[in-house]
C-alpha cells in the first residue's frame, strides 16, 4: 500500500486532482490497484520555506504561480 507525501509550495486547486491521479496511475501501471494508493500534499507557504538561508518568498518572488 503505497502512500506518497508530496511537499511543495501552495497549488491552484484544480492542480491537485490531475497530479493525485497520475501519480495513481503510475502504481496502476506496476500492477497495484487504485485502492491501495494514497496521495498526500502538504503545501508550505512560500515564507515559511528557505534554501540557503534566503526565504523562498524573496527568492522566488518573480516566479508566475
Amino acid at each position: 500500500m503505497p502512500i506518497v507525501t508530496i511537499e511543495t509550495w501552495p497549488m491552484d486547486k484544480a492542480q491537485k486532482p490531475e497530479l493525485m491521479r497520475k501519480i495513481t496511475d503510475v502504481f496502476t501501471g506496476m500492477g497495484i490497484p487504485a485502492q491501495a494508493v494514497t496521495v498526500l500534499i502538504k503545501e508550505t507557504s512560500l515564507d515559511n520555506w528557505a534554501s540557503a538561508g534566503e526565504q523562498h518568498c524573496v527568492k522566488f518572488k518573480d516566479l508566475k504561480r
